[in-house]
């Protein structure tokens, strides 16, 4: 990977916090009430990155990059066994 790649994420991901005050502890982007996880659960049922920002003005597109990497480093450590496929004979 190259290195710009490596500081280019290292700067996204500096606008993802935890606060252990709000929602428990849980990533949140910089500081404010907006879980990680809500903006991968828009982006995940269609919602496009402008839609998510008209709805949160403060919101800025380098933050849903943030929450992308966020989840990328998150599963690139974790291990998922496939599901058995069945087929009918």
């Amino acid at each position: 990977m190259p290195v710009w790649f490596d500081m280019n994420e290292k700067k996204l991901l500096e606008r993802i916090t935890v606060n252990p005050k709000i929602f428990g502890g849980k990533p949140i982007i910089r500081g404010r009430r907006l879980a990680v996880e809500h903006v991968l659960a828009m982006l995940a049922a269609g919602d496009s990155p402008e839609g998510i920002l008209q709805g949160y003005p403060w919101l800025e597109r380098e933050d849903i990059q943030a929450c992308l990497v966020y989840a990328r480093r998150l599963v690139g450590h974790e291990r998922i066994e496939p599901l058995p496929i069945e087929t009918g004979s």
